[in-house]
């Protein structure tokens, strides 16, 4: 997930996936929006999200608004449906190979037809220079990303316990949180390994001696349920917890768009937080959609009803999908988003990134367009 940044490691894996997806184009043309509705003519007639990677229950709420019944273009990488009777459709865009790895921020600047694009806090800070965005709501509320590892080989109760292992972390090159984790010597420079290409091979292989990065809803389920080799239940800590707590999907536009498309996204923000509370709650006809989708477009992360709906369970019960500090889900805590940027700008001037000085958290999230009745139980 990033998401799972992506980085070359995973690269060659899933381009190779991607040649074989384009031969699997499935369903009709996308459909015709219906020229008349409650976003007609104030929203594009076709809203484009761009997501950062394959279709998966992290990123569900850009399938919900979709629908059940949308069309799947493999070669593109697309999913398209209407959205209810607004009048208008939501093209869905996958990440990853489908956009050359690139950054969200930067894709958007090269594709403006894109109207929403799934933009990470520390995204949004090392894109602040030079292409700018800013989120209008969050439908996660809490990183998935962990450190996992096997509880039969290492103890671990908190992160200041992970650098007395003095095991390797194996990780996609390039993820600032890890930076983050050296700096508070949670983690050791030592144990650094970027090898990581986001398959269970190297934590099978070294039976479990290896400390490994993943998604809370994703690995353990799968390493415990769906790794024939392991088969066993795995333990994690959450990086949030560590103190790094950014929103890992704020659905985000262009800066320079931002005031031209207020008046749609006054309308469609309380539409796509319904739509991750609507998810949350019933969750099957998406599930199932992310299913089809996987197999129309392979080359991404093992897609099955039983892990899906784990998925959800275990979103629900970390808080990755919750309220926000007022009760509303899919707003930003400003002081929290400004707590991110105060530590991930030394990261990346380590980096050599340029972060404008004065960045803080009103320019690269908004609160505005919220509906704050909106809310998950």
């Amino acid at each position: 997930m990033r998401k799972t940044r992506l980085r070359a490691a995973a690269a060659l894996a899933a381009v190779t996936a991607l040649l074989g997806a384009c031969a699997h184009a499935t369903g009709n043309a996308a459909p015709a929006p219906a020229g008349s509705g409650a976003l007609a003519g104030i929203c594009p007639a076709t809203i484009v999200l761009q997501i950062d990677w394959y279709a998966t229950p992290e990123r569900a709420a850009a399938f919900q608004l979709a629908g059940p019944n949308g069309t799947i273009d493999a070669k593109k990488g697309t999913y398209t449906g209407r959205l209810g009777d607004t009048g208008v459709n939501v093209e869905v865009r996958l990440g990853g190979p489908f956009i050359g790895f690139q950054p969200i921020p930067a894709q958007m600047y090269q594709d403006k037809s894109i109207f929403l694009g799934y933009v990470a806090t520390d995204d949004a800070v090392t894109g602040a220079g030079k292409f700018p965005t800013k989120a209008v709501v969050a439908p996660l509320d809490i990183n998935p990303q962990v450190l996992m590892w096997d509880p039969a080989t290492y103890t671990i109760n908190s992160w200041s316990d992970v650098a007395a292992t003095k095991a390797k972390v194996t990780y996609l090159e390039g993820l600032p949180f890890m930076d983050y984790l050296v700096s508070k010597g949670y983690v050791t420079k030592s144990q650094l390994d970027a090898s990581y290409d986001g398959t269970p091979a190297r934590f099978v292989a070294e039976r479990g001696k290896v400390i490994q990065q993943a998604y809370a809803s994703n690995e353990p389920y799968r390493w415990e349920h769906d790794v024939p080799e392991w088969k066993k239940p795995v333990k994690s800590l959450l990086v949030h917890d560590s103190g790094y707590e950014i929103y890992p999907q704020g659905l985000a536009v262009r800066a320079d768009q931002l005031s031209s498309s207020s008046g749609c996204l006054k309308k469609l923000v309380p539409m796509i937080q319904q739509a991750q509370v609507d998810y949350i709650t019933n969750p099957a006809a998406t599930n199932a959609t992310l299913v089809k989708i996987a197999q129309a477009i392979p080359g991404g992360p093992p897609i099955t009803a039983a892990a899906n709906a784990n998925a959800v369970e275990v979103m629900k019960n970390l808080k990755l999908v919750g309220n926000g500090p007022n009760n509303t889900l899919g707003d930003f805590d400003l002081a929290r988003v400004d707590r991110a940027i105060a530590l991930l700008k030394p990261i990346f001037a380590a980096r050599g990134v340029t972060v404008p000085p004065d960045l803080k958290a009103s320019d690269i999230v908004s609160n505005d367009f919220i509906d704050p009745a909106i809310k998950l139980g």
